[in-house]
């Protein structure tokens, strides 16, 4: 038997022989991208890349070292792709994402639409966002919203698009993709619910509770403790809750909503902070019917598809890790009429200028079908 120390030094001397002819088909990858750039060539060729593995593979018989091996080859082939497109990029090749960078956006005139009525969580964001006393319409449904945008008749829109307890908000996601509008901005609340009732009404008289589904879900513990049996329906917005609670005048019951809905529509507050998660905040989109991104934006989200093959959603997001990009979220949504495959929507750190962006979004052109920019904000 070998000693291990004696195991270590051969194995040292072959990883150096592997590092020389690593740097050298690194080199032969940089020949490959002069003349694709030369020639208006893909980088990516499938269909090359598949009959180079089969070759490779097919040189040994043991199942264990044919699997090793197309790992390791996909992994090489895949870093010599980066390596072009990292060239491409230096050559001026880019993608063209159709967005214009600007130093700041002039909100003095802005028209703002969100969903829901007066009172609305999306309206505190607006607020939040924007400041007070901003030229803002409400409309009945997210899609109204961005109908609004593509018809210039609003500016910008104020989206929900995940809350901390309760998750995505997954009608956002398909709107994003089926509509031409860029995100250029966002805006974290605490979603502090309260129970709303016409006043004189005692806990013990409330039969019914309305809200919107997610506001049901997040107070769910509340429900179940403090008003058992009593029936929870679900309506389109927490404020229209309120609205309704106000315009039918029913001791018998209640809403969950923001408490700003006390004052809007003479309601009296029987309980504060009835949410199960006292740290529950909702994540809002400020979406725009025009391609633009602040020189300073510092976050871009973007969806693609990908074939729905071993291994595709790891070579993608590799993009990201092989360029220092740290992604912070990632979300999938399946497409119409193609069962099985999805659309992926991911969040990550950067700027459209950065160099690494760039280079990622070169590869992920290549590689990925209708990859959209959906905002750097």
């Amino acid at each position: 038997m070998k000693d291990l120390k004696d195991i270590r030094v051969e194995i040292d001397a072959i990883d150096n022989q592997l590092l020389e002819l690593y740097h050298q088909r690194l080199l032969l990858a940089g020949n490959v991208a002069e003349y694709k750039i030369a020639n208006h060539r893909p980088v990516l060729d499938k269909k090359r890349e598949d009959e180079k593995l089969g070759v490779l593979t097919s040189k040994v018989s043991d199942a264990f070292e044919q699997e090793g091996i197309r790992e390791l080859f996909e992994l090489i082939m895949s870093t010599s792709r980066k390596r072009q497109y990292q060239m491409m990029r230096e050559h001026g090749v880019m993608v063209d994402h159709n967005y214009q960078p600007v130093d700041a956006f002039d909100f003095a005139n802005a028209h703002i639409v969100y969903q829901g009525v007066e009172g609305a969580y999306s309206q505190v964001a607006m607020e939040q966002f924007f400041g007070l006393n901003r030229n803002s319409t409400h409309v009945a449904t997210w899609k109204d919203a961005m109908d609004a945008l593509t018809e210039k008749k609003a500016d910008y829109a104020v989206l929900p698009i995940e809350n901390s307890t309760a998750g995505a908000v997954t009608q956002i996601y398909d709107l994003l993709s089926s509509y031409d509008v860029s995100i250029i901005g966002e805006e974290i609340i605490r979603i502090d619910h309260a129970l709303l009732a016409v006043p004189g009404t005692k806990i013990s008289d409330i039969k019914r509770v309305y809200s919107h589904p997610q506001a049901l879900m997040q107070c769910d513990r509340f429900l179940q403790n403090q008003l058992p049996g009593v029936e929870a329906q679900s309506l389109l917005n927490t404020a229209v809750s309120a609205q309704k609670v106000h315009d039918e005048g029913k001791k018998d019951q209640a809403a969950i909503a923001g408490a700003i809905n006390a004052r809007i529509y003479d309601l009296e507050i029987l309980q504060s902070s009835i949410q199960d998660e006292k740290k529950n905040e909702t994540r809002f989109l400020i979406v725009s019917g025009q391609h633009k991104f602040r020189t300073d934006a510092k976050h871009i989200s973007i969806c693609f598809e990908i074939p729905n093959e071993e291994g595709s959603l790891y070579r993608i997001l590799s993009h990201f890790t092989f360029n220092g990009i740290n992604m912070s979220r990632i979300e999938s949504r399946p497409l119409e009429g193609r069962p099985w495959e999805y659309r992926f929507f991911v969040d990550f750190e950067g700027n459209l200028l950065d160099d690494g962006v760039t280079n990622a979004l070169i590869g992920l052109s290549e590689e990925t079908r209708n990859l959209r920019v959906l905002g750097n904000y």
